[in-house]
């Protein structure tokens, strides 16, 4: 979360440039220097104002090749994938099939079956904004049972089991980041819709955006960046699972640049539904938060974003709606030489 951070102010900084002759030199400068602190990482960067896009690359597809990062490079979004599946939930909203103040117990599959303590007491924006205070899956545990596939430990069983058994919530109405609600949000999806959430999300952003390589459960494709993880070894990109809705999308700058193109139109249904996401929906002393999206905001600008970390890369998205301007980074983390 610390590289996401560090990522997240350097957005902050450049949202201040407009674009001119000498934009691009900046940018590139601002991802050089921070390259060149940190060679054994490997970025792929773009950034859009209007209708103009920018794209920088550093580093190699993994620590033996020689072959160069680009736009098109393709990584693991990780929990970016969150954000994609609440312009769903939003999207839902839209069509009416949900409202989002709606309580869960309805729109669940029928293997659940809520304890009384918990009966129309979760709603559908509480997944979303991470306040259900559901129990969430143990991923320390899995790690260690399967470093390299640690999601393939999740099973319908498993989800089952911690929501049937669960009697009590903790904090309920406070923050409290989950995997749970999301991987939750994607069956309710799947409900509503009758469809699979792999369909789903093909057919209402992947398909529509034309982004050509973004990909659910087929990733077998060239320009695949290699992760590593902090031991140094190779850490592979997860394989599609019940949890994708909250963290297993395979995407690259160009197709989310489009995504973010989307988003900032709101003559589009994804920039409808994106303007659903960035209502207020959980606040703190520390945060404030949309449906998936946090929110900064100072006397000058309104800044959304949502940060991704699997185990091998770091990512994160954000964007000044006012400004019409956004930007997204991934980073790879390399074995040092």
């Amino acid at each position: 979360m610390k590289t996401s951070f560090s990522l997240l102010a350097l957005f902050l900084f450049i949202s201040s440039f407009s674009f001119g002759q000498k934009f691009s030199t900046k940018i590139d400068s601002i991802i050089q220097d921070n390259y060149k602190k940190n060679p054994g990482v490997g970025i792929s960067f773009g950034f859009i104002n209007d209708k103009e896009e920018y794209y920088t690359s550093y580093g190699n597809l993994n620590a033996e090749s020689q072959t160069k990062i680009d736009k098109n490079s393709l990584f693991e979004i990780a929990s970016i994938t969150k954000i994609l599946t609440s312009n769903l939930i939003a999207q839902a909203v839209l069509d009416k099939k949900i409202k989002l103040d709606d309580y869960i117990d309805g729109y669940l599959p029928k293997e659940y079956v809520l304890n009384q303590n918990l009966k129309n007491k979760i709603r559908i924006s509480d997944l979303a904004s991470h306040q259900s205070g559901l129990p969430d899956i143990d991923f320390a545990k899995l790690i260690e049972q399967n470093p390299q596939q640690p999601v393939s430990g999740v099973t319908q069983n498993t989800l089952t089991s911690i929501i049937n058994n669960c009697s009590e919530l903790k904090d309920y109405g406070k923050y409290r980041y989950s995997t749970i609600g999301y991987t939750l949000l994607g069956q309710i999806l799947e409900k509503i819709y009758g469809k699979s959430y792999d369909i789903i999300i093909r057919d209402q952003l992947i398909q529509p955006l034309k982004m050509t390589t973004t990909f659910t459960k087929d990733f077998n494709v060239k320009n695949v960046t290699t992760a590593h993880n902090p031991e140094g070894g190779i850490q592979e990109f997860f394989n599609w699972n019940i949890t994708a809705p909250a963290g297993l999308v395979k995407s690259n700058a160009v197709d989310m640049v489009k995504f973010l193109k989307a988003v900032l139109n709101s003559k589009t249904r994804i920039g409808q539904a994106s303007i659903i996401e960035e209502k207020i929906f959980y606040k703190d002393e520390k945060r404030e938060m949309g449906l998936g999206l946090g929110i900064l905001t100072d006397d000058k600008n309104t800044i959304y974003y949502k940060s991704g970390d699997s185990m091998g890369q770091s990512s994160i998205i954000c964007y000044n709606r006012a400004k019409n301007g956004g930007s997204l980074s991934f980073l790879i983390r390399e074995t040092q030489k």
